[in-house]
């Protein structure tokens, strides 16, 4: 699955700034127009809007390769299991919260609540059974988080989370936060590790978008049955020197 990018000479830094800005304010507008057009799935299974934010994915991945020659490469397909699982993946960008999507059949995200206040928005991830996370009360919000898990999982779903909590810049130092490893210990399925470079074309806090292929790689899954600390050590030695091979194959890449 690649999608390459256009292959034309390497454009200006105010090209790539007009670019830019004309991606993002068609991004904002296909997401605010596919919210609108996707209201009535409010009141059919969740599916049919899963669907809908997976035309969103696929729209937005094109406009990001037309309109700013940004790419996307998928290595390592075969290393997603069928059925129920959880994928831990690297946190850069925006990107991988909407590409994610294409890879799975029926996923789940790991969420912070506060995503589910914005309006129309929150909604959705109401109703696409979307696990949302009160960071503020501690272990009673780990065993909620497990439970609602558990729940999506017995209807055979994928959860998709970030075990860092937040985007990270490519190449900053890793801080990988516990939840992953209580995640991983109660639900007993195989852990999927993703390792990116999305940083460094669609950088976090900022409008830039840089030519190139961003690239995701799945990892052999982790099976389930280690201990906690293993399984955290392990996650860990599996996406971040991927991740920095990745990063600097992706700045290779880059002449600008």
């Amino acid at each position: 699955m690649t999608v390459p990018p256009d292959g034309s000479p390497s454009p200006s830094p105010m090209l790539i700034f007009i670019r830019s800005v004309v991606f993002n304010a068609l991004f904002y507008l296909t997401l605010i127009v596919m919210c609108v057009l996707a209201l009535p799935t409010m009141l059919l299974p969740y599916r049919y809007l899963i669907g809908m934010a997976k035309l969103w994915a696929r729209i937005s991945l094109w406009l990001l390769r037309i309109v700013c020659g940004v790419g996307f490469e998928l290595r390592g397909a075969e290393h997603l299991p069928k059925g129920a699982l959880l994928m831990a993946a690297k946190h850069q960008s925006m990107w991988e919260t909407f590409v994610l999507l294409l890879l799975l059949d029926d996923p789940v995200y790991i969420l912070k609540r506060e995503l589910m206040w914005i309006p129309v928005f929150g909604w959705f991830t109401w109703k696409a059974g979307m696990v949302s996370v009160d960071r503020g009360k501690g272990t009673r919000a780990l065993a909620a988080m497990m439970q609602r898990a558990r729940q999506e999982l017995a209807r055979g779903r994928q959860i998709i989370i970030f075990p860092e909590g937040t985007r990270r810049a490519p190449g900053a130092e890793p801080r990988y936060k516990n939840g992953v490893a209580h995640l991983y210990a109660a639900l007993g399925v195989p852990c999927v590790p993703v390792a990116l470079n999305s940083g460094l074309f669609w950088p976090r806090r900022s409008l830039m978008r840089y030519p190139g292929t961003i690239v995701v790689e799945v990892l052999p899954a982790i099976a389930p049955g280690l201990d906690r600390d293993a399984f955290f050590a392990e996650l860990q030695q599996a996406i971040e020197p991927a991740s920095a091979a990745l990063i600097a194959e992706g700045r290779r890449q880059r002449q600008f």
